[in-house]
């Protein structure tokens, strides 16, 4: 019988390839984007500390109700204002092992357009 592989083994064996390369410090912080089904997430991350600086979700009250491509461009833009409230400008995107395309793609764009640089 053939099975079919499972996408978030794969997705997360991307991930991994794309961790052994970038890590955020304290002058660059990751920003890292976990995409669900229903939701899509954001942090900003000092892996030296290992910390979370900042982070957004659609779950968050001043995400506005939408298509799930709106929802991840203001994600995107409560991000970017908030990091940039903590004075992080610049960062290193990661996209979790998801193309960039669709709503990883629109988080993205709406943070540039909002202060962060990537």
């Amino acid at each position: 019988m053939i099975s079919k592989p499972d996408k978030n083994k794969t997705r997360q064996k991307r991930h991994m390839r794309v961790r052994n390369k970038i890590s955020g410090t304290a002058e660059r912080p990751r920003l890292n984007v976990f995409r669900s089904n229903k939701n899509i997430y954001a942090q900003v991350i000092d892996d030296v500390a290992g910390v979370t600086l900042v982070s957004a979700s659609t779950l968050d009250s001043e995400v506005a109700a939408g298509n799930k491509t709106e929802q991840a461009k203001a994600v995107g833009k409560l991000v970017a204002e908030r990091a940039v409230a903590k004075k992080v400008s610049q960062v290193v995107f990661d996209r979790g092992g998801y193309l960039y395309h669709g709503r990883v793609e629109a988080l993205a764009e709406a943070a540039r357009e909002n202060g962060l640089q990537f």
